[in-house]
């Protein structure tokens, strides 16, 4: 039976939505539109002459090296992020769904880092890792690993990979657990009455029932990798050494803001956002049918 909500006011409702409205068009769709206005015109640096040159930005940012580079940066940074942040974050999940002694300790302390700033996260990374100051950093080069990731670039993309993934564990941790918590334990319980062992009972029965929480949570990691990891990359590394670690979104603020190439900047917005729109479409139109709700 479908439950309806009745406003005596027939304006209140309106005016309850309003300020969201306002908030999704000013500060998501406006700029979305300046991206695309942006993006078929050439201002120079002061914004005093402008000229619309159709498509020619995307053509020179489709051309550029340095462009096709932060591509392939960006994919295999995306694809180690995900895959680390959802691994570990099952894994920890599947940790405190058991019971332990102090679970409720376990998971408040896996909560926290969810609530440190990307900066803040970068510089306990840095902290840890820092060739002359870090305490893993000191120890991997006592042990003969010369580890440096100011002048390494696959050293540094492991750092950026590292730090970025730990940003995002405790939220798959809070989702997975929310969904192993949602299986009835009779299905579990009765499985292994007919003798399945654990790994069975995960593989053929936890982790299916898991799927639209997994999928959910693919979603969202891609679009976190693309996009909410821009404080961890320059914080640690700034796109260096020699643009190893220079992302798309990352290197959208090199050209706009620190090269002024306003132009160029908003046409890799708009591929940036039609990368990630074509791969979420992706995702939905192949992966979901693999989802049992």
């Amino acid at each position: 039976m479908e439950r309806r909500a009745y406003f005596p006011n027939r304006v209140l409702p309106y005016l309850l939505v309003a300020p969201q409205l306002v908030v999704v068009l000013v500060f998501f769709y406006w700029p979305a539109v300046q991206a695309v206005v942006q993006s078929v015109l050439r201002q120079d640096p002061f914004g005093l002459h402008t000229a619309f040159v159709g498509l020619d930005n995307f053509r020179t940012v489709l051309t550029d090296p340095f462009y096709l580079n932060a591509l392939r940066v960006t994919a295999v940074f995306s694809a180690a992020v995900i895959l680390l942040a959802m691994s570990s974050g099952l894994l920890l999940a599947a940790t405190a769904d058991k019971q332990i002694r102090g679970a409720g300790l376990y998971k408040t302390l896996l909560i926290w880092p969810y609530a440190v700033a990307p900066a803040v996260a970068a510089a306990l990374w840095l902290f840890i890792f820092h060739p002359t100051i870090g305490m893993l950093g000191r120890a991997l080069i006592r042990r003969g690993l010369p580890w440096d990731f100011t002048l390494n670039g696959t050293h540094a993309m492991v750092l950026v990979i590292l730090a970025g993934a730990w940003k995002q564990v405790s939220y798959n941790f809070l989702f997975f657990l929310a969904g192993l918590q949602s299986i009835p334990r009779s299905l579990v319980e009765a499985a292994a009455v007919d003798g399945a062992g654990s790994r069975q009972r995960f593989w053929k029965i936890i982790f299916p029932l898991l799927s639209p929480t997994t999928f959910f949570l693919l979603v969202v990691n891609l679009i976190y990798a693309f996009f909410d990891t821009f404080g961890v990359i320059h914080s640690l590394t700034r796109g260096g050494p020699g643009k190893a670690t220079e992302t798309l979104i990352y290197k959208v603020y090199t050209d706009g803001v620190i090269n002024l190439d306003l132009g160029g900047s908003s046409a890799q917005s708009v591929i940036l956002l039609l990368v990630v729109i074509t791969l979420t479409a992706l995702q939905f139109r192949y992966l979901e049918r693999k989802v049992y709700y």
